[in-house]
């Protein structure tokens, strides 16, 4: 009977056959233990992709091919690249050796045998193109003619005259400029003949006097310099003044009475009405071909001003409509404002899109004085500090505190986290300036002393980013009124900041906003559809 053997020991794989490692996968981008080296850089094994092209299948270290190590002198580099620059010609860096051991050359090679193969750093024979010459007195006893090493080249040419081709060229391009502005309407050099159409049957009263003097018989003391003692929040709306086809961009009230209100649009088109009794168009005045911008009174209301996209600010006057004179420097007006000074009444100030604020001169219509120092339009001009002073905001996000004709600003406040301020109200105590900011709040400014934000009171809520919606303050202080990009008009307490009330005034947008300085809770808002709204 044949014996059974039984062999215990296992069956072990020798350590060097190399069929003992662990295979990592190549497409795996994390690994759960520390491999060996001979692990992780052993080759690729498997079934090759028949679909790869060559160039796919060829070995990378970057995602775009394979880097070989290389050592580059940053001299001999540098060296070579100016060579180039200069002479013309440089030694192949791609082969080793110097250009003796048979290195190539690049460039020309002619220019390299005649300097032989010099680089910047060694003295050649010359360099490959001559210098133009120049005229040459360096005589430091000719006061006169001493040039030094700013004379002119020989060959120099201080005038070029267009060819006979050239010029009727010119000529064609200069004619189609003046004949065409960029939208492809006619332009017409002399400015539009100014008209006024009067509205009203009896421009004059029983005692003559005309439509600028302020009724006695509305019940409210119109010509009291007093506020009203308690002001009221509007409940209801009392009138609507249409006649313009567009929508109004400002409103205005007459100096001190308030009895009549000023409008401009942007038909074009500046409008006086009546705010008691009847509540009337008095006069229209037509003298602008494109949309008027802003409207500003004098401080008796006899004459204003009004600057429009045609580049022109005009001077009125208020009873008769006629045209007084006119002011253009070639720019567009974003605002005027008269000096409220009364020895001033002859100066006023605007601000256009390039970035100036100039002062006219009404009597003699000439500059008198030009403020550059923002960096962008000018949409605000606000007198502070008893006229000595004013405030003008830009759309370089700053605000800018100006001397009166001194053309550098005293004060700027510019803060990263500040916005555009295209609307400016002073508050009637002038202490405070309330300033529309583009990021949906208005932010309040002292206007005395030190003038610096005040950054506990904030009024938020409505939304007027992209938008240069007005803003007025009640007569008492106690409220302060602001339009909306929604057609909204929003009432806020002036000393806690809490919006008290909101309601939908115009269809479009609620462009300005004025609380009648002598009535307690009537208040005027301007929209985009062209109507003006009275609100009590």
């Amino acid at each position: 009977m044949a014996m059974m053997k039984i062999n215990p020991a296992p069956e072990v794989v020798p350590t060097d056959t190399g069929l003992c490692g662990r295979y990592i996968d190549s497409t795996m981008s994390v690994l759960q233990y520390n491999p060996r080296y001979e692990e992780l850089f052993a080759p690729e094994v498997g079934p090759v992709n028949p679909f790869k092209t060559e160039q796919q299948r060829a070995t990378k270290n970057i995602l775009s091919g394979y880097v070989e190590t290389a050592q580059i002198n940053e001299f001999e580099f540098e060296n070579q690249r100016r060579t180039f620059a200069s002479y013309g010609y440089a030694v192949d860096p791609s082969i080793n050796g110097s250009a003796e051991e048979g290195r190539t050359i690049i460039g020309s090679t002619d220019l390299a045998e005649k300097n032989g193969v010099k680089t910047v750093f060694e003295r050649t024979i010359s360099r490959p193109a001559n210098k133009r010459k120049r005229h040459r007195n360096d005589d430091p006893q000719d006061i006169g003619g001493f040039l030094g090493p700013w004379g002119r080249f020989v060959d120099e040419k201080k005038v070029a005259k267009p060819t006979e081709e050239e010029a009727a060229v010119l000529a064609v391009i200069l004619a189609k400029r003046k004949s065409k502005n960029k939208r492809g309407k006619q332009v017409e050099e002399k400015p539009l003949e100014e008209k006024t159409v009067l509205h009203i049957k009896d421009p004059v009263d029983y005692q003559g006097r005309s439509f600028l003097h302020a009724p006695r018989d509305v019940g409210v003391n119109l010509r009291s310099d007093s506020p009203p003692d308690k002001c009221f929040l509007p409940k209801s709306q009392v009138h609507t003044w249409e006649g313009h086809t567009k929508g109004v961009s400002q409103i205005k009230w007459f100096p001190k009475t308030a009895h009549l209100l000023l409008s401009c649009s942007v038909d074009c088109r500046v409008k006086l009405w009546e705010v008691y009794n009847d509540r009337r168009c008095v006069r229209t005045y037509y003298g602008h071909r494109q949309s008027v911008r802003d409207i500003s009174f004098d401080n008796d209301g006899k004459r204003f001003l009004s600057a429009g996209f045609d580049r022109y600010v005009k001077l009125w006057d208020t009873e008769t409509g006629a045209c007084i004179s006119r002011f253009t420097n070639n720019k567009v007006p974003y605002c005027v404002k008269f000096n409220p000074e009364q020895d001033k009444q002859h100066l006023f100030v605007a601000g256009t899109n390039d970035k100036k604020i100039i002062c006219w001169d009404t009597r003699s219509g000439e500059i008198t004085q030009q403020y550059d120092r923002h960096l962008g339009t000018v949409n605000t001009i606000t007198f502070v500090d008893d006229n000595r002073q004013f405030i003008t905001t830009s759309d370089d996000k700053t605000i800018r505190l100006w001397e009166w004709d001194i053309p550098i600003d005293v004060k700027m406040i510019a803060d990263p986290g500040m916005y555009s301020m295209p609307a400016v109200a002073m508050s009637p105590n002038k202490k405070w300036l309330a300033c529309q900011s583009m990021n949906n709040d208005i932010t309040i400014f002292s206007a005395l002393d030190r003038f610096k934000m005040n950054r506990k009171k904030t009024f938020t809520g409505h939304m007027v980013a992209g938008y240069a919606c007005g803003l007025d303050f009640s007569p008492d202080m106690s409220y302060l009124v602001s339009g909306d990009g929604d057609g909204n008009c929003y009432t806020w307490d002036w000393k806690t900041t809490k919006l008290y009330k909101k309601w939908k005034a115009h269809d479009g947008v609620c462009v300005s906003t004025l609380w009648h300085p002598h009535e307690r809770s009537r208040v005027a808002t301007a929209g985009s559809d062209g109507k003006i709204k009275y609100w009590d």
